[in-house]
Order: structure tokens, then C-alpha cells, then sequence
């Protein structure tokens, strides 16, 4: 399977990248955030905060979600809901899980654990932020 960056409906503003779950597919991720940045004309603060929220949600879709299995995918698709509102989701293929069951990482008992500090980010910097009832897909909303 080849990674490739498709656009799906112009009229919609749609644009899907499929990759294997390997983790140096992550830079295929780099040049799609920075296509839909020029694209959708996103500014500076917002881009920051998308690389940041969609590097991590790939890196656990492969990581977790799909446990590194090649022959798994990891799709992206964004798409800008109107003039102001970019949704970005990252969808793999494993089994899902429950985000709200991941230990809050600003309590003092898991201050120095290293689970759950990504999805904590996430949910910081994007404006809206919600996993499908499997736990395998997340939707992510930017303000830009």
C-alpha cells in the first residue's frame, strides 16, 4: 500500500491522506498539515496548535490504535465546515478505547506517569475535540 494525499470534493473543501501505520509516515502528515495550512489559509497560532494535536493523533492511531501493523491504515480527512471551522479526523483500524478512562495527567498521583498526556494536549488546543462511541476515530475542531 503507497501513502497518498487525495482530494476528495473540492466543492466541500475535503482533503483525505491514507497511510500505513508506520511511524515515518508521519512526515506525509507534515506535508499534509502544511498543504491544508496554505490552502485553507490557516494562521499562524491555529497552525501551530494543528501540527502539534495531528502529529499526536496520528502517532497514537499508529502506535496504539493500530499497534504499528503495516498492513493497517490510518486515514485523515480534513475539511473546512465554513469559512471559520476546520475538522480534521484521524480514523485507524484497531480496536478503539474509552479516552475518558485515561488517567488525567495534572493530578499529583499521575504527575509522572506518561499515559494520557497527549490526549490532554489535544483536548487543550483544539476548540471542540470527541472520540465515536468505538474509540477508533477522533474528531478534532479548529477555529481558524
Amino acid at each position: 500500500m503507497t501513502s497518498t494525499i487525495l482530494d476528495i470534493n473540492q466543492a466541500m473543501k475535503q482533503k483525505k491522506v491514507v497511510i500505513e501505520s508506520r511511524p515515518e509516515n508521519l512526515s506525509i502528515i507534515e506535508n499534509f498539515i502544511e498543504q491544508i495550512q496554505k490552502e485553507y489559509e490557516i494562521k499562524e497560532d491555529v497552525y501551530g496548535n494543528i501540527v502539534i494535536a495531528l502529529t499526536e493523533a496520528v502517532n497514537n492511531a499508529i502506535n496504539h490504535g493500530n499497534k504499528r501493523d503495516a498492513s493497517k491504515s490510518v486515514v485523515v480527512i480534513a475539511e473546512l465546515r465554513n469559512p471559520f471551522l476546520l475538522e480534521i479526523s484521524v480514523e485507524d483500524e484497531g480496536e478503539g478505547f474509552n479516552y475518558l478512562d485515561v488517567p488525567d495527567p495534572t493530578l499529583p498521583e499521575n504527575v509522572l506517569s506518561e499515559s494520557g498526556r497527549g490526549i490532554f494536549i489535544m483536548r487543550e488546543i483544539t476548540d471542540n475535540f470527541s472520540y465515536n462511541e468505538r474509540g477508533n476515530a477522533l474528531i478534532m475542531q479548529f477555529n481558524i
